[in-house]
């Protein structure tokens, strides 16, 4: 009988650490995994905004993040941002700011959240939860960075994720302060190699930028050979100031789709142009409510 309680209490013992050893394990190698995504983003962002390779970054830049949620009461929904306040000189802290679905003002909280913590969902939920109280439930959305420099808005940068052929399609979009596209980046995707995996490729993706907002609001995809300085001037293959002059060129025309691959190419298109429109509309309704209510943001 001894005999099998210490056999017991081996295997339990032997199960206890190799638990701890496993959960030990999945925390650091989470940590790097999110470390890891955080610095490609970061120079995915940086690249977008025309800072690769040894360009500096500037000083007055500032970086801002606007983080969306949906509120739901007893009276039903309104939608949430979290939004830095105060000027672009110094820290004021943060507020929430509820809007109703019409996009008129409900109310603004004060949340306790550093800089440094800001960026936790865990953290950040709790704080604005514990400032709306707990009548209310919060989901959150999205998120957007605002790029600044001396406080004056240079860019809007989106994350969003859409359906694709086969999975989703992940991107990074950049808009300009008028809501023209600076660049997009494909983050994520699992669309067929030699084909729909094509999306990647700066002839497709560099199609997208310079487009201006009215026309990515009816962007569509033709079925139509590409001319090929167009193919050129995307891929960086002439002097970059012809380059852009000939892109620009292309600002109103709609995007090729890539030689079979229809389907993918469309999902980008219709992606970029869902985000943006829906962007535009929202950041409009939010920027209204700021000046309204002289609620002052470093952007």
């Amino acid at each position: 009988m001894s005999n099998i309680l210490t056999i017991i209490f081996r295997l339990t013992v032997s199960c206890l650490v190799a638990g701890l050893i496993m959960g030990m394990t999945f925390v650091f190698t989470n940590k790097a995994k999110k470390a890891n995504e955080h610095a490609r983003e970061q120079r995915v962002v940086y690249s977008l905004l025309g800072y690769s390779g040894n360009a500096e970054i500037p000083e007055s830049m500032g970086l801002h993040e606007i983080y969306r949620y949906v509120v739901t009461d007893g009276s039903g929904q309104s939608i949430g941002y979290l939004v830095p306040v105060g000027s672009h000189e110094e820290e004021g802290g943060f507020s929430f700011v509820r809007l109703n679905l019409d996009g008129e003002f409900v109310d603004n909280t004060p949340v306790s959240l550093s800089e440094a913590t800001v960026r936790e969902q865990g953290e950040r939920d709790l704080a604005i939860q514990a400032g709306l109280g707990q009548d209310k439930s919060i989901r959150f959305t999205d998120q957007t960075i605002v790029v600044t420099d001396h406080g004056k808005r240079q860019a809007y940068l989106l994350s969003g994720k859409f359906p694709g052929f086969k999975t989703h399609i992940a991107i990074i979009l950049a808009l300009d302060p008028e809501y023209s596209v600076i660049g997009l980046e494909i983050m994520e995707h699992e669309e067929d190699p030699g084909l729909g995996a094509e999306i990647e490729q700066d002839y497709f993706k560099n199609q997208f930028k310079y487009k201006p907002f009215e026309k990515i609001k009816g962007l569509k995809v033709v079925k139509e050979p590409m001319p090929e300085n167009y193919v050129e001037a995307l891929e960086g293959r002439m002097d970059e100031a012809a380059a852009i002059d000939l892109m620009r060129q292309y600002r109103d025309q709609d995007i090729y789709a890539l030689t079979g691959a229809t389907i993918s190419s469309d999902a980008v298109s219709s992606g970029v142009k869902g985000m943006t429109k829906k962007f535009g509309y929202r950041q409009d309704l939010l920027d209204k409510v700021l000046a309204e209510q002289q609620i002052a943001v470093p952007f």
